[in-house]
């Protein structure tokens, strides 16, 4: 059929706007819970969401479809994307499903699937579940009227991801006498993220921890760093962790009230793990988004960073097949695979507190280690995505653009695969140039592709 629901991350868009109906969302339910059923053993799904006010909605309807298809359904209600990785795995689930648009406004919403071993669905499975859902065939392969599933709460899921992140902390170490800003976006993470720094030690001031259904993302969270990192300063803080909505994405503000983005993050990490020859094949894996800064760093050191498409599906993809144990995105998405098969913004904070302990440090000295290149990137909104070398305008800007820098920087555009967006990123060793270039290539992308 060739048409997509898919994105880099999932389903996603706009509340009771197609694709994201309750119509749609019940045919997922009965597509993947006909794809995913095998044999006649009872089958399990495992569902989680997010704190929009819509997750009411969407949660009911693949319920509802994955009952019919004869498979029992488990509840968890608002818990990280990353939690429902872990729960997957953990409760023995044949699928996992959660019901987020991660950094996205209230409005939105999303569905992305984890297998049973927790990890995203690759794209034959998206596209064969795809076709199910749009092909217009009502003739379902329902069960029998007493095999069809259940559904049910599980009201202990918030105490097994605690425990378990809390294990990836070192035995021996707490963090008592620690100050933590603590930002988790009125999003899915608002329980289970302070409760888990409380309980290692630290003094925990939480920031948009105060879910109403309609707040998540706005203002705060790892899109809006400026608010954690004042908060920082203003209480003496040791460190700030922004969670986005979903919490597989971390943003970081050190003890001065500076920001630190993934690929900052994944340096440090990458050199701790280096000094313990703990990275396989010195290998670190992120995407083209990510700084040329970061792929220095890493060629300096011996080392090499492999890079993928965006998405951290990607990313872990290429971790799994090269056997590389970090990985992750400039945007945060932050990959430990000796922990866990997917971004975990909380595991990764955790991750640079265990540095900070066993350094005996400030965040400010230690996150010293790479100084980015001067990089742009902003969003041109599209009525076309077609492919950017077929137009000969935007073409020929590209390759203009790339002569300019000489060799010294780099031209990235890409679509979003979940909005109506192309992004343009520039790089270069001049802040003027990068941002001439930048505005020149959002105007040839404006006059031909909208």
């Amino acid at each position: 059929m060739n048409q997509k629901l898919f994105g880099t991350d999932g389903l996603r868009g706009r509340v009771n706007i197609f694709p994201m109906t309750p119509e749609v969302a019940l045919r997922l339910g009965l597509a993947a819970g006909q794809y995913f059923r095998n044999g006649s053993k009872r089958h399990k799904v495992l569902i989680g969401k997010d704190t929009r006010l819509s997750g009411y909605v969407f949660e009911t309807a693949l319920t509802s479809g994955f009952c019919a298809t004869g498979m029992d359904v488990l509840l968890v209600g608002p818990l990280p994307t990353p939690a429902i990785s872990f729960l997957t795995r953990n409760m023995r689930a044949d699928l996992g499903v959660v019901i987020s648009a991660s950094h996205n406004p209230f409005s939105d919403n999303g569905i992305k699937f984890f297998n049973r071993d927790g990890f995203k669905l690759p794209d034959q499975a998206e596209q064969e579940i795809t076709d199910m859902v749009l092909s217009g065939d009502s003739n379902w392969d329902f069960p029998a009227g007493e095999d069809i599933g259940r559904a049910k709460r599980i009201v202990d899921a918030n105490g097994r991801y605690v425990v378990f992140l809390k294990n990836t902390f070192p035995q021996d170490r707490t963090l008592d006498g620690m100050k933590i800003v603590l930002d988790c976006a009125n999003g899915a993470a608002y329980g289970v993220a302070p409760m888990v720094l409380r309980e290692l030690g630290a003094e925990v001031v939480p920031l948009a921890c105060k879910p109403n259904g309609l707040n998540i993302n706005e203002c705060c969270g790892s899109l809006h760093p400026e608010l954690i990192a004042q908060t920082v300063v203003e209480q003496g803080a040791d460190i700030g962790l922004a969670l986005d909505g979903d919490a597989d994405r971390l943003i970081v503000v050190d003890e001065k009230g500076s920001v630190l983005d993934g690929d900052q993050i994944m340096a440090l990490c990458a050199q701790n793990l280096l000094d313990r020859d703990a990275l396989p094949g010195n290998t670190l894996v992120a995407t083209v988004m990510s700084n040329m800064a970061l792929e220095i760093f890493m060629q300096e050191r011996g080392g090499r960073l492999l890079r993928t498409p965006v998405g951290d599906r990607h990313v872990v993809e290429a971790m799994r097949r090269e056997g590389a144990v970090l990985g992750g995105e400039q945007s945060g998405h932050l990959i430990f695979l000796n922990h866990s098969t997917t971004g975990d913004g909380l595991l990764a904070g955790l991750q640079l507190l265990r540095i900070m302990q066993e350094k005996d440090r400030p965040l400010s000295e230690l996150a010293n280690l790479l100084q980015p290149l001067p990089q742009m990137l902003k969003n041109v909104c599209v009525e076309r995505k077609i492919p950017f070398d077929s137009v000969p305008a935007v073409d020929k800007a590209v390759r203009e653009a790339e002569g300019e820098l000489c060799g010294r920087g780099r031209v990235l555009l890409r679509y979003s695969g979940t909005e109506s967006l192309a992004r343009v990123m520039v790089e270069g060793d001049e802040e003027s140039k990068v941002e001439a270039l930048t505005e020149r290539l959002c105007c040839v992308l404006q006059e031909h592709l909208r």
